[in-house]
């Protein structure tokens, strides 16, 4: 019988919905507790969407419904199973993981950033990332330090 009169698409057609895995970075997996959870409740949504999927009658259909949740599942599942969970720091002289900077520009412009782990990062949120540029080169300075990066200065005004 032709695939044409078949309800199951190809082998080929199925392959072409397994989608790739999500690109991991090669950076450790540092995050806050608040983070962690974050990563554990993505896991939990990605096997409920996962588990309502392949309750989908048409096997097409559930293919298709199934693969990002299991491909989020993957990810998800990697990044819970190598994160490093880093208590907040008790101190704030310098800045570091998990401390909330304060910077003014050179243009005078003042931002205020949560230096978090990568997947929890959200800069229109107030979070960025430990590995991003502007964090790299805040690390380690205190109040009152200048740094350039991107050809931009950077004034340290607060640590919290």
């Amino acid at each position: 019988m032709s695939v044409a009169f078949t309800k199951e698409d190809s082998a080929e057609t199925a392959s072409e919905i397994l989608l790739p895995d999500r690109p991991v970075s090669p950076h450790p997996n540092l995050v806050t507790q608040a983070g962690f959870e974050a990563l554990e409740h993505q896991l939990h949504q990605a096997r409920e969407a996962y588990q309502a999927a392949q309750k989908i009658e048409d096997v097409n259909e559930r293919r298709r419904q199934a693969a990002a949740p299991l491909r989020d599942m993957r990810y998800f599942a990697a990044r819970v199973g190598t994160a490093q969970v880093i208590a907040n720091p008790g101190s704030t002289d310098t800045v570091a993981f998990g401390n909330t900077v304060t910077f003014k520009r050179g243009d005078g412009r003042v931002q205020k950033y949560h230096i978090v782990g990568e997947d929890e990062a959200d800069p229109k949120a107030g979070s960025i990332s430990f590995v991003s540029p502007v964090a790299r080169s805040l690390m380690g300075k205190a109040v009152g330090d200048v740094v350039d990066t991107s050809g931009q200065e950077l004034e340290i005004i607060a640590i919290s």
